[in-house]
């Protein structure tokens, strides 16, 4: 059973994974020590000198092998904790005096044999009992005890029974008794060689910790025993020698200062706990810098400590610098959550080396930090452009390297900065939310700025919260509607297709832009749900005009598609169920990206595009040129087609330049296949500069604006069914 348990022990870490695995290697150690212990022990008995301790020379150290593999499993969960180690000294103590004096000195004191020997057989069980309690120990770092470690504290106890049956014989002067006080013993290997091959064995050194109160009952009904055992063998020494008197004494010494230690721990232990979770409460874990609690504590003590200034920049005042990082998100969705994490802790890291003392660093939020500090205003607007420099700087992330721009609000209390009327009731939370929306106004002007509060902002944040309540009750109750715009061949005005272009008519507002409120539903996330509204609407409309036959098979229609749409991954199957519901054909319709899908495409966004091209559907890349166009990108990604910026399309005829890059992208487009249309032609000469560099389709006020559904029906379809092929030109310029 011994040999079965040994093996058991050096398997556990390759047949179920047990981790780590030295604490198993030294367990079966320990076993194969027991053994040799054991099949010497009935011959070393019967011999004098060291002979007699042959046995115990390999059994001791077996004692220690396996404290030491408890040590490696309870190491590997939590650790040793202070007030841990010292009640196991104090039971320790009280069981090496019951031990000492109840077994192993009446043990010593019996003649013919040498008392190393006898003393031995009475320490024992104090071996014993140091195990259980590391095993103890094991149990309060988790919530389940599982069978592994069951087995393994049933095997420990067994041989606590056994090795104290044998110091109970030992101190009546008998080394060995009968075969029946070794059934302990093959009981533990039985148990121990079990809990190894269990499954569970694997979670003895992954169970999640417990938090153990320092003087909870479970530890008191362990501590209260062995302290009561120097008064309970008062009566028992009366009547020994002073060697015995000395031995209780100085265990009761040590019991004392044991127990003073102890207090002492609870104390330091209580305070590191207070302080612990005090630093929890005021703190960021990730990044370790103060949260927005304490932030908010730093802001006011500034403002009560410092008077309104009167001067923009002579006096020192309370300053409150708000940081987004621009494309924090795509870090996230192309690398994952830990590189986030790595790039947060890098920023918090240069900004602590930046910010100088005693201004705080705070973080806010997901990718939002907050600097305080005190100064003025020229010192604030140095700083603002030293972070912006330092968090400019590249990143390593993973494989790669990223630059991550700030977008930054500034306010402060001067009267420059902040040109309220009641500035002294400025409070921390005020200054915060308007250094929050300072920043959203220069992300708004674009990646990579900073902004100064004014109080005129707070109008701008009124009336973007206003239009974005409307624009969710315009979507509930069918305020918007569908302009469609014509796409033609620039030869002969042939109609080719058609834009859906969405339109606002507000009851109170009334007509709203798209440049004012797209935006807004991109920040808020109606983008999603407009998205949706349009395709199914444009794609209702083309059904209808396919059903009355006024248009043909080659007829198709484009739609925008936003960024935070492309993030989807459920949108190919969405619209693949739309193109299905309405009946109309995957080439009919043409959906219109911006460069800034690919330049900043993450995974997911790769994907869905490569999905959407699958389906069937077209894709072009709209406004083509504004951005950082470049050959590699449109090889990467499978668009079919380009729309050349109105901004280019407005200098033909009389700028070269722009005529150059139409003609530049007319034959990048050629190489690589793909379609390219004209947006925003005005004027016949443009027509005609157009046509000559090779682009074949465009759209513009040239031909029509943006009309409803019906009128487009009316202008282009119904007429032009009707009007001879010859004259088709001239209908379609009119």
């Amino acid at each position: 059973m011994a040999l079965a348990a040994v093996a058991a022990t050096l398997a556990a870490p390759r047949l179920h994974r047990a981790t780590p695995h030295h604490p198993w290697y030294l367990l079966g150690a320990a076993g194969a020590m027991f053994l040799v212990g054991a099949l010497l022990r009935p011959w070393s008995v019967e011999r004098t000198g060291w002979q007699a301790l042959l046995g115990d020379a390999f059994t001791v150290p077996g004692y220690l092998l396996m404290a030491l593999s408890l040590a490696g499993l309870l190491l590997a969960r939590s650790g040793i904790q202070r007030h841990a180690l010292i009640d196991g000294l104090i039971v320790c103590v009280g069981a090496a005096l019951a031990t000492t004096l109840l077994l192993a000195m009446p043990a010593a004191a019996i003649d013919g044999r040498p008392q190393v020997v006898s003393v031995l057989a009475g320490l024992y069980p104090l071996f014993d009992v140091v195990l259980v309690l590391l095993l103890v120990s094991l149990a309060f770092t988790t919530t389940g005890r599982r069978p592994a470690y069951v087995l393994l504290l049933c095997g420990i106890l067994l041989l606590l029974a056994g090795d104290l049956a044998y110091a109970i014989i030992g101190a009546a002067g008998h080394l060995t008794g009968g075969r029946i006080i070794d059934v302990p013993f093959l009981l533990s290997c039985t148990a121990i060689g079990a809990a190894a091959l269990h499954p569970s064995v694997a979670g003895l050194s992954r169970a999640a910790a417990v938090p153990v109160q320092t003087w909870s009952a479970r530890r008191l009904l362990v501590i209260v025993p062995a302290m009561v055992v120097p008064f309970a063998l008062i009566p028992i020494v009366a009547h020994k020698g002073t060697v015995e008197r000395i031995v209780l004494t100085a265990g009761g010494v040590a019991m004392v200062a044991l127990l003073f230690a102890r207090a002492v721990a609870a104390v330091r232990d209580y305070a590191a706990a207070q302080l612990r979770s005090e630093h929890q409460a005021t703190h960021d874990p990730l990044t370790g810098l103060p949260n927005r609690l304490m932030l908010a504590r730093e802001i006011s003590r500034l403002l009560s400590t410092v008077p309104p200034a009167q001067t923009p920049s002579a006096e020192p005042a309370v300053w409150v610098l708000f940081l987004d990082l621009d494309g924090f998100k795509l870090v996230n969705d192309s690398w994952g959550h830990e590189a986030g994490d790595h790039l947060l802790v890098e920023v918090a890291r240069r900004l602590r080396d930046t910010v100088p003392e005693p201004a705080m660093v705070a973080r806010v939020g997901g990718d939002e930090f907050v600097v305080a500090r005190l100064g003025t205003r020229q010192e604030t607007v140095t700083l603002v452009e030293r972070i912006m420099e330092r968090l400019s700087a590249p990143v390593q992330v993973s494989s790669a390297e990223v630059v991550i721009t700030p977008s930054i609000g500034v306010v402060g209390t001067t009267a420059g900065m902040a040109p309220v009327p009641a500035v002294a009731a400025v409070t921390a939370e005020a200054l915060m939310r308007d250094a929050d929306t300072a920043m959203y106004r220069a992300k708004s002007d674009g990646r990579g700025r900073w902004t100064e509060f004014d109080a005129s902002m707070h109008e701008r944040v009124r009336e973007r919260v206003e239009i974005e309540l409307a624009l969710r009750q315009a979507l509930a109750t069918g305020q918007l509607h569908l302009a469609y715009q014509p796409i033609v061949e620039l030869a002969s005005g042939k109609l080719v297709g058609a834009e859906a272009l969405i339109r606002w008519s507000d009851p109170v507002r009334g007509p709203i832009s798209p440049a004012v409120f797209i935006p807004i539903a991109e920040d808020s996330g109606l983008i999603a749900a407009i998205g949706r509204w349009v395709l199914d609407e444009t794609l209702r409309q083309v059904a209808a005009w396919r059903a009355d036959e006024l248009v043909g098979e080659d007829f198709w229609v484009s739609v925008n598609v936003s960024p935070r749409q492309l993030r989807d991954p459920t949108l190919p199957g969405k619209v693949s169920e739309a193109l299905e519901r309405w009946d109309v054909p995957q080439s009919s319709v043409v959906l219109e990206i911006t460069e800034s899908v690919m330049i900043d495409a993450s995974t997911v966004t790769d994907q869905v595009l490569f999905d959407l091209r699958r389906l069937g559907v077209k894709m072009v890349v709209d406004d083509f040129g504004t951005g950082f166009s470049a050959l590699g990108y449109l090889r990467r990604h499978p668009v079919t087609g380009v729309k050349i910026d109105r901004s280019f399309v407005d200098g033909l005829g009389t700028d070269a330049e722009d005529e150059e890059i139409v003609r530049a992208v007319v034959a990048m487009s050629t190489a690589l296949k793909l379609t390219v249309v004209a947006e925003g032609v005005e004027t016949p000469a443009q027509q005609d500069v157009l046509s000559a560099l090779g682009v074949t389709v465009g759209q513009g006020h040239l031909w029509s604006v943006p009309v409803s559904a019906e009128e487009f029906t009316e202008r282009w379809l119904v007429a032009l069914a009707v009007v001879p092929e010859s004259t088709q030109d001239a209908a379609g310029s009119s």
